[in-house]
């Protein structure tokens, strides 16, 4: 989704494998199950798009930034990986995921784990909660210490602690109501749910790197408000298409199952629009056999596109990432600057399953 040279990814994975193997090699200090724990939170965090460190990086490029006068960068950029797979492995969890990516996940390899020693299903499933609830606190923690111990000045650590704050809040709080919204007959209108798509995935996902990148590199509040505006509208839009990902995306593109989204049960924005429809009763009915399998999903996702609430979801993704392009446009922000958010604007609308 962004380009930036190869000399900055390198840094960046050496960020990050410094940080996973200091946590594996502590973790094997400790016994054999601790170190299963350590190589299973390390691979959660190996192997992603690094999306949240590049747009650390690229901000603070398009500001200005010298990454040579900024050792910090490199360190602040990995924290926000770490935060995203602490918050990957947990989600995976609460959506009763095995896989990521096609393999076994924390809770995945801790079941298979629990098996092998004669584990019942019971005793396989809760060995594997547990693991996975431990694996996002393992990153959770080296996130926050990676923003302790960066070589940054007094001031730019205390900003970054208040982003990594509302990140590690402004989630939990979308995350809680996201599967609050699936329980009950009622379901919640697309504006709250909207909301919790802004709450869940905008802010830790876009808005908190960019202005973390624009801030190492020396932006005002001006500056800093305005990117983490258009930030923001774009964090929205993508989080929509993950939505559309979720339920219509194929394996490669989801990274599981097919249908994770109608198999969950989940109440996005793109339901609470086929709500609105005359088909609702039997697209109702189709959703609430969705977690029954493959076929019964597939039937969901036929009644889905025949009430148009597929394509309203995409209109509505245009009609944002078009707000992300005007508030793009702020007198505040350099060039560098738009340029980089019409490049995350491109890249969203291509992310849309087809």
């Amino acid at each position: 989704m962004i380009g930036l040279p190869p000399a900055a990814w390198r840094e960046i994975d050496d960020a990050l494998e410094v940080a996973l193997e200091r946590l594996r090699v502590r973790s094997a200090a400790l016994g054999e199950a601790s170190a299963a724990l350590g190589d299973a939170t390390a691979a959660s965090a190996t192997g992603g798009k690094r999306l949240r460190p590049a747009l650390v990086v690229a901000a603070f490029e398009a500001f200005g930034g010298d990454a040579g006068r900024s050792p910090g960068l490199w360190r602040v950029a990995a924290a926000f990986e770490l935060l995203h797979a602490a918050f990957v492995v947990h989600d995976d969890l609460i959506d009763g995921d095995v896989e990521r990516r096609g393999i076994p996940n924390v809770v995945g390899r801790f079941r298979e784990r629990a098996r092998v020693r004669g584990g019942d299903e019971d005793e396989s499933r809760l060995l594997g909660s547990a693991a996975a609830v431990l694996a996002g606190d393992l990153l959770l923690f080296e996130a926050t210490r990676l923003i302790a111990t960066a070589p940054v000045t007094s001031p730019q650590r205390a900003a970054l602690f208040v982003l990594l704050d509302d990140a590690v809040l402004v989630s939990a709080a979308g995350e809680l109501a996201d599967v609050e919204q699936s329980i009950g007959a009622d379901l919640p209108p697309t504006d709250t749910l909207l909301r919790t798509a802004r709450d869940k995935t905008a802010f830790y996902s876009f808005q908190a790197p960019l202005a973390a990148g624009a801030l190492l590199a020396g932006a005002n509040d001006d500056q800093r408000a305005a990117l983490e505006a258009a930030g923001s509208a774009i964090g929205v839009a993508f989080q929509l298409a993950d939505d559309l990902i979720g339920t219509f995306g194929t394996r490669a593109e989801a990274g599981r199952e097919p249908g994770a989204d109608l198999r969950a049960s989940k109440r996005t924005p793109l339901i609470a629009m086929a709500a609105e429809t005359e088909a609702w009763p039997q697209i109702a009915s189709a959703l609430a056999m969705a977690p029954t399998g493959p076929i019964a999903i597939e039937h969901a996702q036929r009644e889905l596109t025949a009430s148009g609430a597929r394509e309203r979801t995409v209109e509505m993704i245009a009609q944002t990432l078009r707000s992300a392009r005007t508030l793009a446009a702020d007198a505040a922000l350099p060039r560098d600057a738009v340029v980089l958010l019409a490049a995350l604007t491109a890249a969203v609308e291509d992310r849309i399953p087809r």
